[in-house]
């Protein structure tokens, strides 16, 4: 008899035990981290793309890594997985294609000879009749829309968008960002599109088309 009692006072004691340990673990799940992201960020989830949902550990505790975008503006958060705590919020406010100047160097300014400003205006008139011979034989190029600088590219930012978002069935233009970047002098549009949690990165040729980089990482 003794020894039945002291089996169901360990039996109890270590379903105690059991119960306090999944008290601990207590995990809220990644629904409940999105949505205390959306109402700290002031939107519903209607309104948001490009949703990422990650699950890591920062620092010894696990937590919920929420990225999405809302208009023009990206929002990443850091929840506390065990309680719903936000570790860290951060807002970055992105500019819309129109207003994305590609990020190369200006060319670098050689100081003229000295001389008669009539020679140097010669030599200014001669420099425009060459370009525009070279040039007259070439095939029409597509401005990109909005640019102050008039870049002009074979590939416009539609055809490339088109081109990017025909890798991703479903996905829309409000999952992808682009840029036109300058690369070893070459014009390229670099972007990615976040949908249904794959990021997808690629980097087109904005003279001929091709895709020069292409990668899918999915959360």
């Amino acid at each position: 008899m003794k020894k039945y009692i002291i089996f169901t006072g360990i039996f109890v004691m270590g379903g105690l035990l059991a119960g306090c340990g999944a008290t601990q673990g207590k995990d809220i799940g990644k629904d409940s981290a999105k949505n205390i992201a959306f109402e700290e960020a002031g939107v519903t989830e209607d309104q948001v793309s490009r949703l990422r949902v990650s699950k890591d550990r920062d620092d010894g505790r696990v937590v919920y890594e929420i990225d999405f975008d809302a208009g023009e503006t990206e929002y990443n958060y850091d929840i506390a997985a065990k309680n719903g705590e936000i570790l860290s919020a951060e807002t970055e406010k992105r500019d819309s294609f129109a207003n994305v100047q590609p990020n190369a160097e200006p060319a670098p300014q050689t100081q003229k000879e000295s001389g008669s400003q009539e020679q140097q205006n010669t030599a200014d008139s001669q420099t425009d009749t060459a370009l525009s011979q070279a040039t007259e034989n070439t095939q029409p190029q597509t401005p990109v829309q909005g640019n102050s600088q008039n870049i002009q590219t074979a590939i416009s930012q539609e055809e490339a968008q088109k081109a990017a978002l025909a890798r991703v069935p479903g996905a829309e233009l409000k999952d992808l960002y682009m840029e036109l970047e300058i690369d070893d002098g070459q014009y390229i549009y670099e972007g990615d599109i976040v949908y249904q949690q794959t990021e997808y990165e690629f980097e087109i040729d904005a003279n001929t088309g091709d895709f020069l980089k292409w990668s899918e990482e999915t959360y």
